[in-house]
C-alpha cells in the first residue's frame, strides 16, 4: 500500500467518525456516559513493536474513546463557556491541519500570513477596535491577557526608564494591577507567567450587579501611588456575564497614568450587537483587549484573540530576530506579536467563519444566544425549587436549588438531556447557564426546561 493510499484511507475513516458525531448530537448525550477507568482500560492497551496501519488507529480511537466525548459542539451544552463549530470553521482547521503550515513567518507560508493579516483587520472592525491597534492569534484568551499585559509591563516600565526585555524583572519599578474581584483567574496566571506576580494584584470590590464600584476603584488608584499601573477590567464575567463600566473606569485610569486592559473572552462580542453593545460602551478607548474566537465566534479549539491600541510597545515585547529569518518587505511577520513561534495556521479557520456569518450572522448569533440564556433562565426559575439568583447578564445567568444544586446538576447531566456546570457565587452554590452555540435552538431550550423540571421532580 502506497503512503498515499494510506493518507487517504485514515483520513476517509477520520471523516466518516466526523460525520456521524456531528448527525448524531441531537440523539447523543451531552454528557460523557463512561468513567475515566473505563477510557483508560480501552485505550492502554499497550505501545507494541511494530506499527498499525493509518486507519486501523483512526477506527481503534473512535471506538475506544466512545461515551467520553461530551456533546459541547451541541446546541444542549450549558456548561462553561464553550463554543461550537461552524460548518465552515470546520472545513477550514481540517484544510489547515492538512496544509500542515507553520505561520510564524511569512516564509514559511505567504498564504498563512496572509489570510492572518486580513482576518484580524476584520475581527478589529467587527469589535469597534482601532483599525491602527496591532493583533495577535494565540493559543487561547490566556496566552492572549499575556502577550496584552506584556505589552503593558514594556510601556510601562519603559516610560520609567527601565528596559524589562534586557533587564528583566529584578530591580526595576514594582508593577501594581487592579482588577475586578470577580476576574477569571486566567489574568493572575497571566501574572504568574509574566513575573509580575499576584502579590502585586489588589482586587477591587464589586457590586451585586458585578461590576466595580467607582468609591473602592478610586480609592485602588490613589493605593497606588507613584507605582506603574495595570487596570484589569471586565467585558463580561463568567457568572452572570456583567460588564464594568468603561464610559467612567478607562478615563479614570487613563488620568492616572494606567494601562487598561480588558478581559473581553466572550463579552468583547457584544459589541458587534447593535441590541446588546451598550453595556460594553465605551470598552474601545482601553490599551488592549483579550478574547477568544472559539467562544462567540464558533470556531474549533483553539484560538484566542489580543488586539494592543500601542503597536510599538507589543512589538517590544514579543519581536526576535535571527540571521536566518527573512527580512524585509511589507509582510506581517506574526513572530513579532505572538509568544509562539512555531504556530498553527489559525487564521485560516477565523477567516473561514467571519467570511460564513458575515456582520449580519454575526450580530445575529450574539443576539440570539442572549434570547436562548434568557428564556432558558426564566423557564427555569418558574420551576418549583428553582430560583434566579444572578442575570441574566448577556448569555450569562445563575440558578440556585437551595442544598439540592449540586444534586440536581447532576441529576440533569445524567439524563443526557442538558449539560450544566456549577459554582459558587457569592456564597450561594449556583447552577451556570450559558448560552453560545450556533446550533441552539428553541427546540434545544425547551428540552433543557423539561430535563430541568424532570431532575426536580
Amino acid at each position: 500500500m502506497t503512503d498515499q493510499t494510506m493518507t487517504i484511507r485514515a483520513l476517509d475513516a477520520a471523516a466518516t467518525a466526523a460525520k456521524a458525531y456531528v448527525t448524531g448530537l441531537d440523539a447523543a448525550p451531552v454528557a460523557a456516559t463512561v468513567s475515566l477507568a473505563d477510557l483508560r482500560a480501552r485505550l492502554d492497551i499497550g505501545l507494541g513493536d511494530t506499527g498499525t496501519a493509518a486507519d486501523e488507529v483512526i477506527t481503534d480511537l473512535v471506538a475506544a474513546v466512545e461515551g467520553g466525548i461530551t456533546g459541547s459542539a451541541g446546541g444542549r451544552f450549558f456548561a462553561w463557556v464553550i463554543g461550537g463549530t461552524l460548518p465552515s470553521a470546520l472545513a477550514a482547521d481540517w484544510l489547515a491541519a492538512t496544509w500542515d503550515q507553520n505561520a510564524g513567518l511569512t516564509a514559511c507560508s505567504p498564504a498563512a500570513s496572509a489570510v492572518e493579516e486580513i482576518a484580524g483587520n476584520w475581527l478589529k472592525d467587527v469589535l469597534g477596535l482601532p483599525a491602527a491597534a496591532s493583533f495577535a492569534l494565540t493559543s487561547g484568551c490566556q496566552m492572549a491577557h499575556a502577550t496584552c499585559l506584556a505589552a503593558a509591563r514594556h510601556r510601562l516600565l519603559a516610560g520609567r526608564g527601565w528596559d524589562v526585555e534586557a533587564d528583566g524583572l529584578a530591580g526595576g519599578p514594582p508593577i501594581m494591577v487592579i482588577a475586578n474581584d470577580q476576574r477569571h483567574l486566567s489574568i493572575d496566571r497571566a501574572l504568574r507567567l509574566l513575573g509580575i506576580g499576584t502579590k502585586a494584584l489588589l482586587p477591587v470590590a464589586t457590586g451585586d450587579d458585578g461590576r466595580i464600584l467607582l468609591t473602592a476603584f478610586d480609592a485602588a488608584l490613589a493605593a497606588a501611588g507613584d507605582r506603574p499601573v495595570i487596570v484589569a477590567l471586565n467585558a463580561a464575567d463568567l457568572n452572570i456575564g456583567s460588564c464594568d463600566d468603561f464610559a467612567t473606569l478607562i478615563p479614570r485610569a487613563k488620568a492616572a497614568g494606567a494601562w487598561v486592559h480588558v478581559d473581553g473572552a466572550f463579552g468583547l462580542w457584544a459589541k458587534a450587537s447593535p441590541r446588546h453593545r451598550a453595556v460594553v460602551d465605551g470598552v474601545e478607548r482601553a490599551d488592549s483587549w483579550a478574547t477568544d474566537a472559539h467562544k462567540w465566534l464558533n470556531i474549533p479549539y483553539d484560538c484566542g484573540i489580543a488586539v494592543v491600541a500601542d503597536a510599538p510597545a507589543h512589538r517590544a515585547a514579543m519581536t526576535v530576530s535571527a540571521s536566518y529569518m527573512p527580512v524585509g518587505g511589507d509582510a506581517r511577520e506574526a513572530v513579532d506579536w505572538n509568544p509562539e513561534w512555531s504556530r498553527r495556521a489559525r487564521g485560516f479557520v477565523v477567516y473561514a467563519a467571519l467570511r460564513e456569518l458575515g456582520r449580519d450572522g454575526i450580530t445575529a448569533l450574539v443576539d440570539r444566544c442572549c434570547a436562548h440564556a434568557a428564556t432558558l433562565a426564566h423557564g427555569i426559575a418558574a420551576l418549583p425549587g428553582a430560583r434566579l439568583i444572578g442575570g441574566p447578564g448577556l448569555n450569562q445567568a445563575l440558578i440556585s436549588f437551595g442544598d439540592a444544586t449540586d444534586a440536581v446538576i447532576a441529576r440533569i447531566n445524567a439524563s443526557g438531556e442538558a449539560m450544566f456546570g456549577a459554582t459558587t457565587w457569592r456564597g450561594q452554590r449556583a447552577m451556570r447557564i450559558c448560552v453560545i452555540n450556533w446550533r441552539t435552538t428553541d427546540a434545544d431550550i425547551a428540552r433543557a426546561i423539561a430535563a430541568v423540571a424532570a431532575a426536580l421532580d
